[in-house]
């Protein structure tokens, strides 16, 4: 069986890395990877490729950023003779992103078969790009791996069969699991032994100038009580600059290798972000995580992790981030099944399955 993967941005290549290598110890698949380019920064994607082991791509799609309609079509545009050059059995897409919702229309204009990695995840926000190209991909993929019961469930809703859906746990977290170790010996640089941890680059966060300067706001005063640690994407930079923000002492960092932020996180007090990859991955590490937003496509890091949603409410992060500084914060546990093996369980749902693709 020939398996195809299909990666466009740095949330993918941790959730590709561990079925790529599950795959490898079965004989009976060939893999091929290509990459969108959808989100490429020439260092840093070097190096997260190398921190995840992934082979280099067979093919770079060199893609690139633009408005969702053209990044949407640029993909299917480069994708489609790419596809039909390689004839592979079955495509695997991976999260969310514009690359994800353009692979998935090209194999089903082609009629090859797809597999959704990360499938069934619901914010329920339609004004969410990325809500959009979950809820399209999952309507036309052939196998669906879940990470989460959550995800079994809104999809049997939108009339997915029962026969399509494979709850496999969180891939995400076999990369965390595997790196874990290296992460917790990385040297903390001169950090502070207690300080906060932020990411933000959701536009709902950054483009409005009122919202982000009252977001700035907020952390400007968390910062007089605990260092604030900001590596910070290139798209909240422009923002800030472009709309006159001052960031009085917040301490900005360039964004970071996975293995170097996921230390950072290991030994934040909290993190206050707006990423959804981050509210699972402090769920995993039981660190406190306040999420400025006010829905989730993550239920199970607010039902049973350590994550809390803020919105874009101050007054609520402030009273959140006090019960945590006092001892009081949430306690979560593990979800079931991100357990560190969701990459084989997906490697043995197509084995078992190749028998139809023969």
């Amino acid at each position: 069986m020939h398996v195809l993967h299909v990666v466009g941005a740095r949330p993918n290549f941790m959730k590709a890395a561990p079925v790529i290598r599950a795959l490898s110890n079965r004989p009976d698949i060939r893999q091929t990877l290509i990459h969108t380019g959808q989100h490429y920064d020439p260092a840093l994607s070097g190096i997260f490729f190398a921190q995840l082991n992934l082979p280099d791509p067979d093919v770079n799609l060199d893609v690139g950023s633009g408005s969702h309609a053209w990044q949407t079509a640029e993909v299917m545009r480069r994708f489609e003779p790419v596809l039909l050059g390689r004839n592979p059995d079955v495509v695997l897409v991976y999260g969310d992103v514009n690359s994800t919702l353009a692979a998935a229309l090209v194999c089903s204009k082609l009629r090859i078969r797809l597999a959704h990695v990360e499938a069934g995840l619901r914010s329920f926000d339609r004004t969410m790009p990325e809500e959009i190209n979950r809820v399209v991909t999952d309507q036309l993929s052939d196998m669906l791996f879940t990470p989460s019961e959550d995800g079994d469930i809104n999809l049997q809703r939108e009339g997915i069969t029962e026969e399509k859906i494979f709850r496999v746990g969180n891939v995400m977290i076999d990369s965390l699991v595997r790196l874990l170790p290296v992460a917790m010996q990385c040297a903390k640089n001169g950090l502070p032994e207690r300080y906060v941890l932020v990411t933000l680059h959701r536009p709902s966060n950054v483009d409005d100038s009122a919202s982000l300067r009252r977001t700035l706001t907020a952390l400007l005063v968390i910062n007089d009580l605990l260092p604030v640690v900001f590596p910070a994407h290139p798209r909240t930079r422009q923002r800030i600059k472009q709309f006159g923000i001052d960031t009085g002492k917040l301490h900005f960092v360039e964004p970071l290798p996975y293995i170097e932020f996921l230390s950072l996180q290991c030994h934040a007090t909290v993190v206050i972000t707006d990423s959804g990859g981050i509210q699972e991955e402090t769920t995993y590490l039981g660190t406190p995580c306040l999420t400025l937003r006010s829905n989730t496509e993550r239920p199970a890091t607010v039902r049973m992790g350590t994550n809390v949603l803020v919105g874009q409410d101050p007054k609520l992060l402030n009273s959140e981030l006090t019960q945590i500084l006092q001892g009081k914060g949430k306690k979560g546990s593990i979800p079931p099944l991100w357990d560190g093996h969701a990459g084989e369980r997906i490697a043995e749902a197509l084995h078992k399955a190749s028998a139809t693709y023969a």
